[in-house]
């Protein structure tokens, strides 16, 4: 434990080296690069190895994870050092310690609880601290957000503490689906997560950062503890529903959220009974990463898409109308699955013959009223809460879209899925194919334009 604390301890220290830069400016590398080749060239036994030492490091005789992860550092502060540098260096010191101080909270719990959510919690915590420190500290010595005065603390702070609890989430989502010794792969792709945010800038308010934290922070610990989502599947919702209240707001998150919420319930729902038909989803019914993003990867490029709408020059209308039809086809299919899973006499969606439960582009009638009613529910949060047009008229175009997606999911689970793509794929089709058809939809009829 002692070993484990330290080794964290040391990597959260070269970490933090990254509020340096800006005064390093050409030199910012350096530091790291002596750190890698300290560890590399002269660390190679006795207790200083021991406590570096990751997974498969004793073997090799070398400390790979502790180098990969400073000469990863390196490489970032040499990319936000050059002259036009794309990379701020407020992203660079959030990635760097949302994984240094990210390791660091989880070590510190580890020593008092082997509860998986407890070490994720404590990730997620030390991450977030960490990164909200390395972007405070870094824009005090630039032009940044001028947090050096009163006033813009109060205006940049929100976005700040946005930026940080990003940075944590996807470090440690990265880690769950990554190797302990990969630390450089996950501080690289965090780099450029917040730097993505960093540059879409959007409208931060603290309220919304309040709330989003705070809801999709309980929400993700009850997805855990009902089983309905693993850990990465967890994270990958809470980062989610944190990124739809924030860049959306709170109509956005309920859209997003009854899908998760009734989906997951739906998966779990009289489980032993699809278990034994053969139609249960897999893993007991707790949904990963893949599903996850596999159901709300077009719906959150919508949302994004929503929040640099001064940017891309398109109406945040069409981005509402992808949004929910991307929504309203995941939730309908999720249902139409679930539900029509439960009855006999499914009928092949292209042929209509009836064939065995479980098999790809079955469909039962109670399963496709279930799927209208989930769409119907998603196009009712959606024209009460979000940019959709009229209740009647934008409602009835997001469940077209629901219903359409729904069938797209079918057809391609009878014509391809199995031997060319998988189930994740196809959700991920059919979520598609519901946002292009509400798009589609409000733009032939001119609504929300």
């Amino acid at each position: 434990m002692i070993r484990r604390l330290r080794r964290a301890s040391v990597f959260a220290a070269v970490a933090a080296v990254a509020v340096l830069a800006p005064a390093l400016g050409d030199a910012a590398a350096v530091p790291f690069l002596a750190a890698a080749g300290l560890a590399f060239f002269g660390v190679r036994d006795g207790e200083w190895f021991e406590t570096l030492a990751l997974p498969g490091d004793r073997e090799e005789e070398r400390l790979y994870g502790f180098v990969a992860f400073a000469l990863a550092a390196a490489g970032l502060a040499l990319f936000a050092s050059l002259p036009r540098a794309p990379l701020p260096y407020e992203a660079f010191a959030a990635a760097a310690l949302a994984v240094g101080c990210g390791r660091l909270g989880r070590a510190v719990v580890a020593g008092r609880s082997t509860d998986e959510f407890s070490l994720v919690a404590g990730y997620v915590a030390g991450g977030t601290l960490g990164a909200l420190a390395g972007q405070v500290a870094v824009l005090l010595q630039t032009d940044g957000v001028g947090l050096a005065n009163g006033p813009s603390l109060v205006e940049g702070l929100p976005s700040v503490v946005f930026l940080a609890a990003v940075a944590a989430l996807t470090a440690a989502l990265i880690r769950s689906l990554v190797f302990d010794r990969d630390a450089h792969i996950t501080v690289i792709l965090v780099a450029f997560a917040v730097w993505g945010f960093v540059a879409v800038d959007p409208t931060v308010t603290v309220p919304l950062v309040a709330f989003g934290l705070a809801v999709t922070g309980a929400l993700g610990y009850v997805s855990f503890a009902l089983g309905t989502a693993s850990v990465p599947g967890m994270l990958t919702g809470v980062l989610s529903a944190l990124l739809a209240v924030v860049l959306g707001g709170v109509g956005w998150f309920a859209t997003l959220m009854s899908f998760y919420a009734i989906g997951g319930l739906a998966s779990k729902y009289r489980f032993d009974e699809k278990a034994n038909r053969g139609v249960a989803q897999e893993n007991e019914g707790a949904r990963g990463t893949g599903n996850v993003l596999a159901n709300s990867a077009v719906a959150l490029v919508a949302v994004v898409g929503y929040a640099a709408t001064d940017h891309v020059g398109v109406p945040g209308a069409l981005f509402g109308f992808a949004f929910a039809g991307a929504t309203a086809t995941a939730m309908a299919d999720t249902l139409s699955s679930e539900i029509g899973g439960l009855y006999d006499g499914p009928r092949l969606v292209t042929t209509f013959r009836r064939v065995d439960p479980g098999t790809d582009g079955a469909v039962t009638w109670q399963g496709e009223l279930a799927g209208v009613t989930g769409a119907l529910l998603v196009a009712g949060l959606a024209a009460l809460w979000m940019p959709v047009g009229g209740a009647v008229t934008g409602g009835g175009i997001v469940v077209l879209a629901g219903v359409a997606g729904m069938t797209v999911d079918s057809l391609l689970g009878a014509l391809i899925e199995g031997e060319r793509i998988g189930n994740q794929a196809v959700n991920f089709l059919a979520t598609l194919s519901g946002a292009i058809v509400a798009v589609g939809a409000a733009v032939a009829l001119g609504v929300g334009l």
